[in-house]
């Protein structure tokens, strides 16, 4: 086996992991903080750490003599549009239903995959995207929406998240050739610390208190959060996200998220004794098949160049 393949698939692995167990820190943190406060204390503890990492020589990079714009427009996507979009519409939308939002993640990757970056996934990874994309929404149906009305704003929020991690995976796929994940990383890190630092605080300047802004980092909970949450869910999973783009496809990719689900429900009925039902072991499975055939069925690229892929006319001329 392509030993880049094994690890952009251990990247996948590893960064779904480390998603997966966020959510159970991002829980604990916003009983205590607001969540525009704890993104910028997040980011910047993410953006101090890659900085102290390159500054110590630990990791080798340089952006000298090379163009920050398309840097600047992966940073732009993600963390800054995702993050804000994400935040807006949970507010204002059941978990459930933001679940089964970011469920469709995977689709729009292969989707602007297929059209931007010529990737095409084949019949057999389509159906698998769409396997795993179906145990995602199964868990999420059957954990909360039970016909309440959606709110439109909050849909339009988190369409907005999903459309922002789709271009954010192409364009870090697209501009992998030219920037390492050390620098795409970097480069995210510090402008999630200042955008979502000065958004915070102007919002927290209404509440008459700056005095308070960095009250929260008292409290050991928001602490312990913080670091796994900046450091881990921020530097590390960051990084294995890219990295994973610079050595599968965009579609390959992308659909190791869909295990964040899996890892979140087994982190929750181990550490705060959540329930666990016949739909969440339905959908994991689902889940696993599709991450796992995705993969499976990758294309070389003399296949890629021979069969045709989902999207793509099987005629011969």
């Amino acid at each position: 086996m392509n030993l880049d393949k094994v690890k952009g698939y251990l990247a996948g692995v590893g960064f779904s992991s480390i998603f997966g167990f966020s959510f159970m820190f991002t829980k604990n943190a916003l009983e205590r903080v607001d969540p525009f406060r704890f993104i910028g204390f997040r980011f910047a503890l993410a953006a101090f750490t890659i900085g102290l990492l390159a500054a110590t020589g630990v990791i080798k990079f340089s952006l000298r003599g090379k163009s920050l714009a398309p840097l600047l427009a992966v940073a732009f996507l993600q963390p800054v549009c995702y993050f804000t979009f994400e935040t807006m519409g949970v507010n204002l939308t059941s978990s459930s239903q933001a679940g089964m939002m970011m469920a469709l993640i995977p689709i729009f990757v292969a989707i602007l995959s297929a059209l931007v970056l010529k990737e095409r996934p084949s019949l057999a990874q389509a159906f698998f995207i769409i396997l795993s994309v179906t145990g995602v929404i199964i868990i999420a149906a059957f954990q909360g929406v039970n016909g309440g009305g959606a709110n439109l704003h909050g849909l339009l929020f988190l369409t907005g998240a999903v459309l922002s991690a789709a271009f954010y995976n192409i364009a870090s796929r697209r501009f992998s050739t030219k920037y390492t994940p050390f620098e795409v990383t970097f480069v995210m890190m510090w402008v999630g610390a200042l955008f979502f630092n000065t958004v915070a605080f102007i919002l927290h300047l209404k509440s008459g208190n700056p005095g308070t802004f960095l009250a929260p980092l008292t409290d050991g909970r928001v602490l312990v959060s913080l670091f796994y949450l900046g450091i881990g869910s921020s530097v590390i999973a960051f990084f294995l996200v890219n990295y994973s783009l610079s050595r599968l496809s965009a579609s390959q990719s992308a659909v190791f998220s869909n295990l964040t689900t899996v890892i979140s429900i087994l982190a929750g009925v181990a550490f705060r004794g959540e329930p666990f039902f016949w739909y969440h072991a339905a959908g994991a499975l689902m889940i696993l098949a599709g991450v796992w055939g995705t993969n499976y069925f990758s294309r070389s690229p003399e296949q890629t160049k021979k069969s045709p892929g989902f999207g793509e006319s099987s005629s011969i001329e």
